[in-house]
């Protein structure tokens, strides 16, 4: 029992072990909080500590934790402002949305017969991540119960990749497209790019803050259970499905409700569920599936995110986007939104700050649905 008690703090705890250490040296948070508790998972799940007997504990813990981060992170939202985004930043983010899904489905083909039966999964999970990010990720795992080992190498692929390719567009991502795509211009009505700081959890506990905080984590709990209801009417492979689609659709439309909307730092709260969801699931994972996974995993990935990028610099130069546009939206998705001003900085371009943040938590919004989609879809094709 007390074995127990001390995994269960370990989960709730080290978040801010993680957060700290991010804080504290600027070489761990160049690897961001989600990767350190990956690795701290990772490492616990491998020595012997946790019970046999855990995962009856683990699993319900990932489904609550993504299920409570998901309508925190919503919450912030404010869709009616994103129909007034500049035409070009929503038809590169269209570009990008179409882009992974088509190479997706040409993934699931090529690499089904090497990855195995839950190659319709991976196609989902990777338009939710390229669409969005890590929300979508796991969002996507839990409702379609992806084999944890083949989760992690999936993400950890995705890590070294992602790396790799935001390295290129830092250095000489813009000079490449620049030979394809036409300049950036800036916009006659373009609004200040406004900075919003991802990672800061400053202040959270002051009274101003906390206490409405606490009314969002209330809602969030109130949606969970909405969700869950699922479980009483369909069977458990339908309920984890409908439980995150009703999550996710709940989280948005209070979204429109200004007094939940203005509540600060609920995406902050809800990143810290997603970091114990990702303590929990990397602890999961086992370390020898998990070599003998990665190899091909990490060829899939690269595939699909080359070929994704291919393929959305097409569609940019049919429908004549600008470079720096199809660079920072391409970010927000392949990446992950708090990666984008970094990005903008190194492009010299404020100005598109707002258009790769904005599209890359539109992502978040439309990448679990669309990747929920298309991996049922695939499904239907049998090996």
């Amino acid at each position: 029992m007390a074995v127990f008690a001390g995994m269960l703090l370990f989960y709730l705890l080290f978040p801010v072990v993680a957060i700290q250490l991010c804080k504290r040296f600027s070489s761990i948070d160049k690897l961001g909080a989600v990767v350190v508790c990956y690795i701290a998972g990772i490492i616990v799940g491998n020595i012997g500590v946790i019970p046999h007997d855990f995962a009856k504990v683990q699993q319900p813990l990932m489904l609550i934790n993504i299920s409570l981060a998901l309508p925190l992170m919503f919450f912030s939202l404010d869709i009616r402002r994103w129909t007034r985004l500049a035409g070009k930043s929503l038809l590169s983010f269209a570009s990008q949305t179409v882009a992974i899904t088509i190479v997706a489905v040409a993934g699931f083909f090529i690499f089904r017969a090497v990855v195995g039966q839950e190659t319709w999964k991976l196609a989902g999970m990777f338009v939710g991540v390229y669409t969005g990010g890590t929300v979508n990720l796991g969002a996507i795992a839990t409702a379609l119960q992806t084999d944890q080992t083949l989760y992690i190498a999936a993400h950890t692929s995705d890590v070294v990749v992602s790396s790799v390719y935001l390295l290129f567009l830092m250095t000489l991502g813009q000079r490449f497209f620049l030979k394809f795509l036409p300049p950036f211009k800036k916009a006659e009505n373009a609004e200040a790019a406004a900075s919003f700081s991802f990672d800061s959890y400053d202040g959270i506990f002051s009274r101003p803050v906390f206490v409405p905080l606490l009314g969002a984590l209330g809602l969030a709990l109130g949606i969970f259970i909405a969700g869950g209801l699922s479980f009483l009417v369909f069977n458990e492979d339908t309920a984890f499905v409908i439980a995150i689609l009703v999550i996710c659709t709940l989280g948005i439309v209070l979204s429109f409700i200004p007094a939940v909307r203005n509540i600060k730092m609920t995406y902050q709260a809800g990143n810290y569920f997603i970091l114990i969801f990702s303590l929990v699931v990397s602890s999961m994972a086992d370390m020898n599936k998990l070599v003998s996974t990665a190899p091909i995993m990490l060829v899939y990935v690269s595939f699909t995110v080359l070929a994704c990028l291919l393929l959305h610099v097409l569609f940019a130069k049919v429908f004549k986007i600008d470079a720096d546009t199809v660079i920072i939206t391409s970010v927000a998705g392949i990446c992950s939104p708090p990666l984008v001003p970094m990005v903008a900085s190194a492009l010299k371009n404020r100005e598109i700050v707002i258009t790769g943040v904005v599209t890359g938590i539109i992502g978040w919004v439309v990448g679990t649905y669309l990747g929920i989609a298309v991996a049922y879809i695939l499904r239907s094709f049998p090996l």
